[in-house]
């Protein structure tokens, strides 16, 4: 028999969660995108799916009133739990304290808003776990994997249709921006469903699980034949602005014409004639390099 996980930790159910929120007054905000989970044994499961490891440190994301924050102490080093909420930030030491007091000083929480956060306290995480508001999930992802370098996988809790897009492969039908630009830094995969009925407020849909690997050092070159984040999200943006056009067509605007577009598509070897649902980020990312060769001074010769 596996040893349980959490000896040192009483979680929170539905009654502790809702008497925590009348307390200190709170009710869960649309604009905030807060649907907490209330069901215990989700939280045990999402823990166990991260794959922790005793030395881990957890960047968590929306912590809330902490019932995903308890079982992550309970298998990691430490966590780093980033809440834009005052009230629940303030508080969530608290129900640590509280509810696992051994575990206590493992957490550090900073009260900020992760798609902007930069500068994190201590020793950086490795691993990103977080339970996303569906309207910021894929930009918080991305502005966490670009700016901290550290984080090499995570566990993602978001709408299940926004898991779908995150894992999609080129010329999937809900392959688009996000599939693209998550692709530029890690391996993305679905993982595992969650039930609406475990959060509360309940949602009207269900939420998916996303594993995310971050490339290595090798694989990201590999991938990215020396273009640059900013370049390649340019191109990727300007493919996607106007679904179903050619390649020749979308890049127009931003190659300064279709010709200029369809030259330097076939300087690198891509059909102008393909959409941009067909490319991978790596065929984004030459298209950029591309673009970047050609606009070099020793490109057009020198005197």
């Amino acid at each position: 028999m596996p040893a349980d996980p959490l000896p040192a930790a009483q979680l929170l159910g539905p009654t502790e969660i809702r008497a925590l929120a009348a307390r200190l007054g709170v009710q869960p905000s649309k604009r905030l995108g807060q649907n907490f989970v209330v069901d215990a044994g989700t939280v045990t499961r999402i823990a166990a799916m991260a794959r922790l490891r005793p030395d881990d440190v957890v960047l968590e994301v929306g912590p809330g009133f902490g019932s995903l924050t308890l079982p992550l102490l309970a298998a990691a080093r430490r966590v780093i739990a980033v809440e834009v909420d005052r009230a629940l930030a303030a508080e969530l030491p608290t129900t640590v304290a509280a509810r696992a007091p051994k575990l206590a000083p493992r957490l550090e929480v900073v009260t900020a808003d992760a798609a902007r956060v930069d500068v994190l306290p201590g020793e950086p995480p490795t691993v990103l776990v977080a339970n996303l508001p569906y309207n910021v999930s894929v930009p918080v992802v991305l502005h966490l994997l670009a700016t901290v370098p550290t984080l090499q996988h995570g566990l993602v809790m978001v709408q299940a249709e926004v898991a779908d897009r995150m894992c999609a492969p080129p010329g999937s039908r809900v392959y688009g921006v996000p599939s693209a630009k998550l692709a530029w830094f890690a391996a993305a995969r679905r993982v595992g469903s969650v039930r609406r009925a475990v959060f509360w407020p309940v949602p009207r849909v269900d939420s998916g699980l996303v594993e995310l690997v971050r490339h290595s050092p090798e694989a990201a070159e590999r991938l990215r034949g020396g273009a640059g984040q900013k370049e390649t999200f340019a191109v990727i943006d300007a493919a996607f602005a106007q679904r179903r056009k050619t390649l020749r067509t979308a890049l127009a605007g931003w190659a300064g014409s279709a010709a200029s577009a369809e030259a330097l598509l076939r300087g690198v070897g891509i059909d102008p004639a393909l959409r941009g649902e067909a490319l991978s980020a790596g065929d984004f990312a030459q298209i950029a390099a591309g673009a970047s060769a050609a606009a070099r001074p020793d490109s057009i010769g020198t005197s």
